[in-house]
């Protein structure tokens, strides 16, 4: 096990982490440091346990908004796979194809008439 060393606000803090979880421990403590931090700038200095309290609770506050936006984008994804946009793609009348075919038809048959007169 390896210890980690970190500040909160204004203290100093040694914990045990499993080997590999220092970086996680860090990283967790940085975020409740700052929001310790945000405090302090705010109410000057606030006793450890009260300065602990507010900032977990600023985090979870923080934690319970990013769960509620991820609940809201997941039923929306949900709603969008069940019930997915109708794209609709134009097509061309089947009379109207019939119509270009005859005229493709015909502009072969002046093209082949013409050469036959050219080449004469």
């Amino acid at each position: 096990m390896a210890e980690v060393e970190f500040t909160i606000g204004h203290k100093e803090y040694r914990l045990a982490a499993h080997d590999g979880e220092e970086r996680l421990l860090q990283r967790a403590a940085a975020l409740l440091d700052t929001e310790a931090q945000h405090i302090l700038s705010q109410a000057g200095r606030t006793p450890e346990p009260r300065l602990l309290l507010l900032a977990g609770l600023m985090l979870a506050d923080r934690l319970a908004t990013m769960e509620d936006r991820a609940e809201k984008a997941e039923r929306h994804l949900n709603r969008l796979q069940s019930n997915p946009v109708r794209v609709e793609v134009p097509t061309i009348p089947s009379d109207l194809k019939e119509a270009m075919a005859e005229l493709a038809a015909r502009a072969e048959s002046l093209a082949d008439r013409m050469e036959e007169q050219g080449g004469r």
